[in-house]
């Protein structure tokens, strides 16, 4: 019974969040209580959201002031080089930028964290986004599935949970399973070819001068490029608009309420060009600091967050400002996380997630005992999207992997296989990062998921057919 409420409360939420018929924090919070109730176990909802908040507190904060830290930085100018530099580089083609925004997400990606990842990809690429009219939801869609990649990485969080739980190397894990994670990269560049030439053929495509024209009456402009907020003409347009052919479902980017990119203001007063180099210091300071794990996550970017607003605005109407700034982003950011630790902490509690778990692997015939590497990388699509990773590798993987060693498959390669799924896993609503994501880039999640979704199944199914081909899986 617990299996079958189990998949039926996250069935629910996924479709009334993907038609829209709830906001993402509400599902969150009310579908679980109401299934929580309809177990028997409605007495112990507190404790199993408290479990659920605590769990995900440091996760909340890290956000928090992350988003702080990396707001201060759009502020006082420390992408804007970066904004214009890719701007030339892509030459106003949605391909370009498109692809551009692929390869971004990646190098940002080494720093193994989803969520900083997120908020320097969207920090540098969305505002050409919005002045070229693009669709959001590739943006959002290609950096989430480019991210679950390299997700992979030994100091990204998968790989050193598949190790420790199967008491493995995790070196001997990774390496063998580069070459099927490069050809992920690559069919994530692919992609984002791909989608970007259906912008282009949507949008058209301007050549670098018509890109930087500043018309007279348009006064906001982008990042020292003297973009204007206000679309013109584009030559070889197939249609503009939410309306246009081509645009993915759910994306509506000729809405209205376009900011215009005052934010990214060459003659913004909160600019600190003077401290350009001190920030772009404290900036790789902060992000060597999490590689090294020196400090907490969460209390490095509080540090961060204090001595960047601090030094950059000294006085204090400037900080309250800026914190206010903000407040808005940090509010839907953090808010969503507390909200998925009432989804995260019914489902664990109840023993849904173990229920589940066990009936997955129940399910899976006897024949299929010396492919169970094959197997693992298979389930490790839906299970991955629809918990989180420490329920999969502490508490699928190590049975998967017990049946597999009655066959003769290695722990290895269960190891190896359990990485498949992260391209999808990335986009999952129980993975906080992904609402920094969508949050930053104004994106409804439901939208995201439904035009990610498939790309990111697709992308994982490449890289296990890659490391079935090089015999690494």
């Amino acid at each position: 019974m617990l299996t079958i409420l189990g998949f039926a409360m996250i069935a629910t939420f996924l479709v009334l969040i993907m038609t829209k018929k709830m906001s993402p924090i509400a599902a969150l919070v009310l579908i679980p209580a109401l299934f929580c109730v309809a177990v028997g176990q409605g007495a112990k909802l507190g404790d199993y959201v408290i479990d659920g908040v605590g769990n995900l507190a440091p996760t909340a904060a890290m956000l928090m002031f992350a988003i702080v830290y990396f707001g201060v930085m759009i502020d006082v100018g420390l992408f804007d080089p970066i904004v214009r530099g890719i701007l030339r580089f892509c030459k106003a083609d949605p391909m370009r930028i498109v692809v551009g925004t692929a390869v971004l997400a990646a190098i940002v990606s080494l720093d193994g964290d989803g969520s900083t990842t997120f908020m320097i990809t969207v920090s540098a690429m969305y505002p050409l986004y919005k002045r070229l009219k693009m669709s959001l939801v590739v943006m959002t869609g290609v950096a989430a599935t480019a991210n679950g990649v390299m997700n992979t990485l030994p100091w990204g969080g998968p790989t050193a949970r598949a190790a420790t739980a199967l008491k493995l190397d995790a070196s001997e894990i990774f390496v063998p399973m580069i070459p099927a994670l490069a050809v992920g990269l690559l069919a994530v560049l692919l992609l984002s070819y791909v989608l970007g030439l259906r912008e282009r053929k949507r949008l058209g495509m301007l050549t670098l001068d018509e890109a930087l024209v500043r018309e007279p009456e348009q006064e906001a402009v982008l990042a020292g490029a003297g973009c204007a907020g206000e679309d013109r003409p584009r030559k070889g347009s197939g249609g503009s608009g939410a309306g246009a052919a081509g645009l993915p479902d759910g994306e509506e980017n000729a809405d209205g309420d376009d900011e215009e990119l005052k934010g990214l203001d060459p003659d913004r007063p909160t600019l600190r060009p003077r401290l350009y180099w001190f920030n772009a210091g404290l900036t790789a300071a902060l992000l060597t600091a999490m590689i090294m794990e020196l400090m907490p996550i969460p209390v490095l970017f509080l540090l961060g967050a204090a001595l960047a607003l601090t030094v950059n605005f000294p006085h204090m109407p400037d900080q309250r400002a800026r914190i206010a700034a903000h407040a808005d982003n940090v509010l839907n950011v953090s808010g969503m996380v507390f909200a998925a630790a009432v989804f995260t902490g019914v489902l664990t509690g109840t023993g849904m997630v173990e229920n589940m778990a066990d009936w997955v692997v129940g399910a899976v015939p006897d024949a299929m005992g010396p492919h169970m590497a094959i197997v693992t990388g298979l389930l490790s699509l839906p299970l991955t999207y629809f918990m989180s990773n420490d329920g999969f590798y502490f508490g699928v993987v190590p049975v998967l992997a017990e049946a597999g060693a009655a066959h003769g498959v290695s722990p290895l390669q269960i190891a190896r296989a359990s990485l498949a799924g992260q391209a999808l896993h990335m986009s999952s609503p129980l993975v906080p990062a992904v609402y920094v994501l969508v949050g930053m880039a104004k994106v409804e999640f439901g939208d995201h998921t439904r035009f990610t979704v498939k790309w990111a199944v697709l992308t994982s199914l490449v890289v296990l057919g890659a490391g079935i081909l090089f015999g690494t899986i």
